[in-house]
C-alpha cells in the first residue's frame, strides 16, 4: 500500500495528463492554468473496442473500415479546431482501454491563448451526440508520453498499459493535414461544397457530425 507523501508530484500525471488513480491518488496533480495542449476526454470511440467481447473475440468490424473510420474522425476534429482556434502544431488519440486515458485526444495549438480558447469554448459544445469535455494538460513532449515498446510492438500490457497508445493516421492524411500552412486550413472540397468522405458519414440524431 502506497504512503502519500506531501507535495510529491504525480510522475504519470506530469507526463502523460492523466493518472489511473484520478482523485485518489496520493500524489499531487498539479493541472496547469497555461499550456499550448489541451485533452478532450474519451472523445474518440473505436468501434472496435464497442463490438468485441473481453476476450477480443466476435468483432465484426474490420481494420480497414477501423480507419477509415478513425481518420475521418482525426480530420473532422483537427480541421474544425484549427479553423477555429489557431494554429495546431500537433495532434494525438488515444487507443489505450484504461478509463483515464481511453479516447483521450491531445491538441497542441501553436499558442497558449489559442488552447485557453478552445477549452473555455469546447466545455459549452457537444460532439457527435456527447459532451465535450476539455482541460488544458501538462504534456508538451509526447515523446516522453508514448509507450516505446507499443511503437516497437513488443508492448505486453496491452491497451491497459498506463503510457499512450497514439493511433496513427494514414499518410496521404497526415500530408494533408500537416503539409499546409495556417492560410490554408480548409481541405479541398468537390464540386457539391462538401468536405471529400462527407456523403458517407453518419449523422447523429441529434446533433450534427463531428460539428462542435
Amino acid at each position: 500500500r502506497r504512503v502519500g507523501v506531501f507535495g510529491v508530484n504525480c510522475s504519470f500525471y506530469f507526463k502523460i495528463g492523466a493518472c489511473r488513480h484520478g482523485d485518489r491518488c496520493s500524489r499531487l496533480h498539479n493541472k496547469p492554468t497555461f499550456s499550448q495542449t489541451i485533452v478532450l476526454l474519451n472523445l474518440y470511440r473505436n468501434p472496435q473496442n464497442t463490438a468485441q467481447t473481453a476476450d477480443g473475440s466476435h468483432c465484426h468490424v474490420s481494420d480497414v473500415e477501423v480507419q477509415e473510420h478513425y481518420d475521418n474522425f482525426f480530420e473532422e476534429v483537427f480541421t474544425e479546431l484549427q479553423e477555429k482556434y489557431g494554429e495546431i502544431e500537433e495532434m494525438n488519440v488515444c487507443d489505450n482501454l484504461g478509463d483515464h486515458l481511453v479516447g483521450n485526444v491531445y491538441v497542441k495549438f501553436r499558442r497558449e491563448e489559442d488552447a485557453e480558447r478552445a477549452v473555455a469554448e469546447l466545455n459549452n459544445r457537444w460532439f457527435n451526440g456527447q459532451a465535450v469535455h476539455a482541460e488544458l494538460s501538462p504534456v508538451t513532449d509526447f515523446r516522453e508520453s508514448c509507450c516505446r515498446q507499443y511503437e516497437m510492438g513488443e508492448c505486453t500490457r496491452g491497451g491497459f498499459c498506463n503510457f499512450m497508445h497514439l493511433r496513427p493516421i494514414s499518410r496521404n492524411l497526415r500530408r494533408q493535414l500537416y503539409g499546409r500552412g495556417p492560410r490554408h486550413r480548409s481541405p479541398p472540397r468537390s464540386h457539391t461544397g462538401h468536405r471529400p468522405r462527407e456523403r458517407n458519414r453518419r449523422r447523429s440524431p441529434d446533433h450534427r457530425h463531428g460539428r462542435f
